[in-house]
């Protein structure tokens, strides 16, 4: 049985590895691991090692308290995940939102914070 905390891990890697356009291959090559072990971390099946998170979050570019974020502890019940980017929506527009020129995406970003104070 997964552990709540090695599922959100996990998620959190497939997260970050969609962020950057990265296939689970590419990042399998990149950390010297056959990409079904990729699978097997995203969906919490296998714990990932320390020193294999260090090297996945050096591929991946972030701090290895990136795959920790978003958790919180249940009265030591299990743990809940409070990560909005676990959502594939929001993945794909922060996505999107970073593809458009850095101009225009202040413009957007302006106008959705004048629409969300006007909900």
């Amino acid at each position: 049985m997964k552990h709540p905390v090695d599922a959100h891990v996990g998620k959190r890697i497939r997260h970050r590895r969609w962020m950057v356009g990265m296939t689970q291959q590419q990042l399998a090559d990149a950390v010297g691991i056959k990409f079904q072990q990729i699978q097997k971390y995203e969906t919490g099946m296998n714990r990932v090692s320390a020193s294999r998170l260090w090297d996945i979050a050096n591929t991946l570019n972030v701090p290895i308290a990136f795959f920790f974020e978003g958790l919180e502890k249940e009265n030591g019940a299990g743990v809940q995940t409070t990560d909005i980017m676990a959502d594939k929506e929001a993945l794909e527009l922060v996505r999107s939102y970073y593809a458009i020129p850095e101009a225009q995406r202040r413009r957007l970003f302006d106008l959705a914070r004048v629409l969300s104070e006007a909900a």
